[in-house]
């Protein structure tokens, strides 16, 4: 074993020794010996023999010794060894051959390799290409040392000769010092070189020969830089190519994705939209005519030999609309018309339309069924029992609506393509319209079909005579007063409360009516004076309601408010008014709270 180099280094991390070895194998053999004998032929021949082997193992040394090989061979490795040694070997040896002179220019070389740095063992700049020095301006000056315009990034040594050729074969990267570069460039991300150092031992110099790290267009942007400055043998070109597709694959995928996701919301949308749309098209026609015309189908007209037809409309709704702002008849059709349209729900009727305050639906169309009549009857005295909750604007008290209700035949089908409505045509809509027409305030006028209809069904009904019917001369109608076998809970479809939550409500309602009729007798005061009363007595509806006041302290701001007013009031007539609107509240508001007391009483008793 023998020791090559052995070197010291003494940087970043402490101490470390590099020490090359070389181990040969030594095969020898022992020598043999010979027999005397007195025969000069037979002593010859050994002798000859014992050279032959001699030079045979001293090719086997030689060749050991020139493959390095630390692994014992065998006896016939050996012997392969050597014939391929002395024939096979030396005639596959490759000798390459050099040319007396370079056959390359300076200027075509400095273009061809545009990122090379020569530099000598003083670190001095000797040569460098076109490109490094139009980046880097300075480089080539006379004295200029490489280690003043870079840094070694990779590996972590420092910028000597001897480092360099310690990590000969490491790949080097370097980058640009910043306040060696132009203003225009310190701005910029600095450039960095990667490539390799060759030592020439022959001129004692050191070649780098590099190219730009880059990874993409944008890179090479930002350095304000081209394509076409990187060599075209150079990889880089490719890498920084390739690399672009594949961020241009990134990108559409992540393109793919917002776009699926873009979808996704859009579909979510059109499902919301399209419930909409169903909601619409329901209310517009029947179910399962309305899904017909989704399908593309055509919906043929039907003849319906038996239903019930039902009309309505409010009694002095002409003198309602000439005294009222059109918001107001807005609000109270918009609130009736939404007690209506639950009550249909209810009963499973079918709301044909709505034209000003008429309201028509019909019972056994499109869907033919025997209890039409009966769903129809007790919708009429859901709707009586609806109607009681909406207020008249003017009077503040309860409107009263009419109702007219016929049995017959109808020819019913879907009428337009733009906006389709499902239509009846027939007399039994002419003469539901009469009875309506003819009907009287708060009542549910029959005409004699429907009463044959309604017979024996568990309703309470009147015979109201004969009268005259325009278009029909004289008929016998009736008068349905009530449902004998249905509370009202049930008509209405509301769920059976508890006994204090029942009484709750209808207080509440109590004092509705008395703070509507407390509005409507105050409409001939002053309009500020209005305002200040009817909020007032809202405020104190709400806080007797919620608990927050009692009946005392309902009273006591009442009058106080009302006192106020009058004082503020210079007309003499308007202090009356408003002194017999506060007396009249005030009793009402008793009346209010005893009827709770009494109420409370009685759910006590009914618990024990």
């Amino acid at each position: 074993m023998e020791i090559l180099t052995q070197s010291e280094e003494k940087e970043r991390t402490g101490k470390k020794e590099h020490v090359i070895f070389l181990v040969l194998q030594k095969a020898k053999r022992p020598k043999r010996k010979t027999k005397k004998t007195t025969n000069p032929e037979s002593g010859d021949s050994h002798i000859d023999k014992e050279k032959a082997l001699d030079v045979a193992f001293q090719k086997v040394e030689n060749y050991s010794a020139l493959s390095c090989c630390p692994e014992k061979k065998s006896h016939w490795d050996i012997v392969r060894s050597v014939v391929k040694f002395g024939k096979g070997k030396l005639s596959h040896t490759f000798d390459p051959v050099y040319p007396e002179r370079l056959w390359v220019e300076e200027r075509t070389f400095c273009n061809a390799f545009p990122f090379h740095i020569v530099f000598d063992e003083e670190l001095r700049i000797k040569q460098a290409g076109v490109n490094i020095q139009k980046f880097v301006p300075g480089l080539w000056r006379p004295g200029s040392r490489v280690d003043k315009y870079f840094t070694v990034v990779h590996p972590q040594v420092t910028f000597t000769i001897f480092s360099i050729r310690k990590f000969i074969n490491s790949q080097f990267v370097l980058r640009a010092h910043r306040e060696m570069l132009p203003d225009s460039r310190r701005n910029q991300p600095m450039l960095k070189l990667r490539g390799q150092m060759i030592w020439m031992e022959a001129i004692q110099c050191v070649m780098y020969l590099c190219s730009p790290k880059l990874r993409s267009l944008e890179e090479l942007e930002e350095q304000k830089m081209h394509i076409s400055d990187i060599a075209q043998h150079d990889a880089t070109r490719d890498l920084i190519l390739l690399n672009q597709q594949r961020l241009a694959e990134i990108e559409l995928s992540n393109q793919l994705e917002r776009k699926k996701e873009e979808l996704r919301i859009l579909s979510k949308n059109l499902e919301a939209e399209r419930k909409k749309t169903e909601t619409l098209l329901y209310a517009m026609l029947p179910k399962h005519v309305a899904n017909l015309l989704k399908e593309g189908k055509k919906v043929e007209a039907g003849e319906f030999n038996s239903c019930t037809i039902l009309f309505s409309d409010i009694v002095t709704f002409t003198n309602i609309c000439s005294a009222c702002e059109p918001i107001q008849i807005v609000n109270m059709l918009n609130s009736m018309y939404s007690k209506f349209d639950r009550l249909t729900s209810v009963h499973n009727v079918y709301k044909v339309e709505t034209i000003g305050d008429a309201y028509m639906v019909v019972g056994g169309v499109p869907v033919p069924i025997a209890s039409h009549a009966k769903r129809v009857a007790n919708f009429a005295l859901g709707m009586r029992t609806a109607a009681r909750e909406v207020m008249n604007p003017i009077t503040g008290e309860p409107i009263q609506i009419r109702v007219g209700i016929h049995t017959g035949p109808v020819l019913a089908g879907v009428v337009g393509e733009k906006m389709p409505r499902y239509c009846l045509f027939g007399d039994t809509v002419n003469t539901a319209s009469r009875m309506e027409s003819h009907g009287l305030p708060n009542k549910i006028h029959l005409s004699p079909t429907a009463f044959r209809a309604l017979q024996n069904q568990g309703f309470e009904i009147v015979e109201r005579g004969e009268i005259e019917v325009k278009g029909k001369g004289k008929m016998t109608t009736y008068i349905l007063r009530q449902n004998l076998h249905a509370t009202e809970n049930e008509i209405m479809g509301r769920a059976e409360k508890q006994h204090s939550s029942h009484t709750d409500q209808t207080e509440a309602d109590d004092l509705g009516n008395l703070v509507s009729k407390t509005i409507a007798v105050m409409k001939h005061a002053d309009s500020q004076q209005l305002l200040t009363s009817s909020s007032l007595a809202y405020e104190a509806e709400a806080r007797l309601c919620n608990g927050e006041h009692t009946k005392g302290d309902a009273e006591q701001q009442l009058s106080d408010q009302t006192r106020t007013q009058h004082f503020s009031d210079g007309n003499a007539q308007s202090r009356l008014e408003n002194e017999h609107v506060s007396t009249h509240l005030t009793r009402e508001l008793s009346q209010v709270h005893f009827r709770k007391k009494r109420e409370d009483e009685r759910h006590i008793v009914d618990r024990y």
